[in-house]
C-alpha cells in the first residue's frame, strides 16, 4: 500500500508519500481499500501537533474516508469483504488502504455515492449534532452560520434548511455568498464588505441560533445580535484566535453558550450518534443534504489540498481519490 506518513508533526511539509506494508486486520478490525478521503480542519491541526487527540508516531493522517472492505478480523459481524463503507476516526485515510477499528466503520446504502460518503459523516454529523441536538433547532427558527461556505458551514446551511429554519450565511467574499445562496441561505452577508451587526439589523433579524466554527473577531458581534433565549454554538476556531466573551452578554440576552465536541459525543453516546447518522443518511437519500465538493484531487496531491484549505478558498470539501 501507499500512504502519506507523518513521522514528525510539525506541519504539512514533513509528510511523505511512501510505500508501507498492507496490514492484516486483527480481531475487531477492518481492512478497507480506500476510494476517497476528504480533508477536514482537524487533519491540518493533527499534522501540526495542535489537535486535542494526538496519535502515536508515526501515523497516517486522514480522519474521514470511504471505500470497499477487503478483509475483516475476528469478531467483526456488521460488515464483510466487498461491502461499501465509510469510516470516521482520527487517522489512516490518506492512503490506498486503511486498517481501522470496526466501530469506526459505517456500512453504506447501495445508492450512497462513495465520493459523497468520504465528505459526509464528519461535517454533517457535527452540524446535525450541533443544530438538532445541542440547539434543539425547530422549524421557523433563524440560524446565523459563520464560515458558511466551509465544510461544516455548508453542511449546517443544508441541515438548518432541512429542519425548516431560515438561514443567514456569513462569509468572507461575494463568491462565497453566491455559493451559500445556491445552498439555500435566504440571506448571505459578505463580512469583507459589510458590518455583520449592521447587516443583521437592516434585515430585521436576531438569530435564534448562531453556529460558529470560526471564532475570532466575529464572535462578539454575532453574540450581540442573538435573539432572546438564543443558543450560541461553539463548534471550533478556524480563524485561529479563541474569542473571550464578557459574561454580561449571555445574561442580558438570556442566551446560552453551548459547546459542540462531536468527536467526544460519538465516543460517549454511541446510540445517539447512530440515530443521528441514520437520520442524515435518510435525508441524503431524500435529496435534502448532499456534500458540496470543492475539488477532487488524486491522493498523491495531498499537499495541494492542504494548501487550498490554508488559502481559505475552499467552498464545501476537498476530496482526494485513489
Amino acid at each position: 500500500m501507499q500512504a502519506w506518513l507523518c513521522e514528525n508533526p510539525t506541519g504539512v511539509d514533513t509528510l511523505r508519500w511512501t510505500e508501507l506494508p498492507t496490514p492484516d486486520p486483527a480481531a475487531g478490525q477492518v481492512l478497507i481499500a480506500v476510494h476517497a478521503a476528504s480533508l477536514n480542519f482537524p487533519d491540518l491541526l493533527t499534522v501540526q501537533n495542535k489537535y486535542q487527540v494526538k496519535p502515536p508516531l508515526p501515523f497516517v493522517p486522514g480522519s474521514e474516508f470511504s471505500g470497499v472492505v477487503q478483509a475483516v478480523g475476528e469478531g467483526v459481524k456488521h460488515v464483510k469483504p466487498g461491502d461499501r463503507v465509510a469510516s470516521v476516526g482520527v487517522f489512516g485515510g490518506f492512503a490506498t488502504h486503511a486498517c481501522v477499528n470496526a466501530m469506526q466503520v459505517l456500512p453504506l446504502p447501495a445508492a450512497f455515492d462513495l465520493t459523497d460518503a468520504a465528505a459526509f459523516a464528519f461535517t454533517y454529523g457535527t452540524s446535525h449534532h450541533a443544530l438538532i441536538d445541542r440547539a434543539q433547532l425547530k422549524a421557523g427558527d433563524s440560524v446565523l452560520v459563520l464560515g458558511a461556505a466551509g465544510g461544516v458551514g455548508s453542511a449546517a446551511v443544508q441541515i438548518a434548511k432541512a429542519a425548516g429554519a431560515k438561514v443567514i450565511a456569513a462569509v468572507s467574499s461575494a463568491e462565497k455568498a453566491a455559493f451559500c445562496r445556491r445552498l439555500g441561505a435566504e440571506l448571505a452577508i459578505d463580512t469583507s464588505r459589510e458590518n455583520l451587526r449592521d447587516a443583521l439589523k437592516a434585515a430585521g433579524i436576531a438569530p435564534d441560533v448562531v453556529y460558529d466554527p470560526v471564532g475570532g473577531d466575529l464572535a462578539e458581534a454575532a453574540f450581540r445580535s442573538i435573539a432572546w433565549r438564543g443558543h450560541y454554538l461553539v463548534v471550533g476556531f478556524a480563524a485561529g484566535p479563541i474569542p473571550a466573551l464578557a459574561f454580561n452578554l449571555p445574561l442580558l440576552k438570556g442566551a446560552s453558550i453551548v459547546g459542540v465536541f462531536w468527536g467526544d459525543f460519538v465516543r460517549r453516546e454511541p446510540k445517539a450518534f447512530a440515530h443521528e447518522i441514520a437520520e442524515l443518511v435518510d435525508w441524503y437519500g431524500k435529496g435534502l443534504v448532499k456534500p458540496a465538493i470543492d475539488a477532487r484531487l488524486p491522493m498523491s496531491a495531498l499537499p495541494e489540498a492542504y494548501a487550498r484549505m490554508a488559502s481559505r478558498r475552499v467552498m464545501g470539501k476537498v476530496v482526494m481519490v485513489n
